[in-house]
């Protein structure tokens, strides 16, 4: 495979990086002082919202940095190798991991619902937990198959 034809998936990885990255500047310790805002009365609410939305960050940017590397994979045609395997695993892992904060943090996202009277909060909630779980199925079923893929293609190897 020729240099460079995966560099618009490069490019999309890194594009979905940086409204993440501004979210995290921006957006977050708003919805923090909203937190504290709408309960003075526990001030620790603020702190478990920054906990719990910088901590689903990390895994997100961990399997934007894995596809990267699948990316480059593919573009040294090492695609069906247990590297790549591996990659899908730890994509996959990332996925369940940012949906297991959403689930831990979903009651935050109750509470803020409920006293702003905005149901929307716990459907933004709840997209960001089954997003994360189709990505993490999706992530697992190509594993399986690339797993499968190498198997036959090293069974084939090895009777030519």
């Amino acid at each position: 495979m020729q240099r460079g034809t995966t560099l618009f998936l490069k490019a999309a990885v890194i594009l979905m990086g940086i409204p993440v990255l501004a979210l995290c500047i921006f957006a977050v310790p708003a919805i923090a002082d909203f937190a504290a805002e709408l309960y003075p009365d526990m001030t620790f609410i603020k702190y478990l919202v920054f906990i719990d939305l910088y901590a689903s960050a990390v895994p997100f940017y961990i399997a934007l940095y894995q596809a990267f590397g699948l990316l480059g994979y593919i573009d040294r045609n090492k695609a069906f190798s247990e590297l790549s395997v591996r990659v899908l695993k730890n994509i996959k892992y990332c996925a369940i991991v940012i949906s297991g904060l959403y689930v831990a943090g979903l009651p935050l996202f109750y509470l803020m619902a409920e006293k702003d009277d905005a149901p929307g909060i716990i459907v933004i909630g709840l997209v960001i937990i089954f997003a994360s779980l189709v990505i993490a199925v999706f992530a697992a079923v190509l594993q399986k198959l690339l797993k499968e893929a190498i198997e036959l293609k090293l069974e084939n190897d090895l009777t030519v």
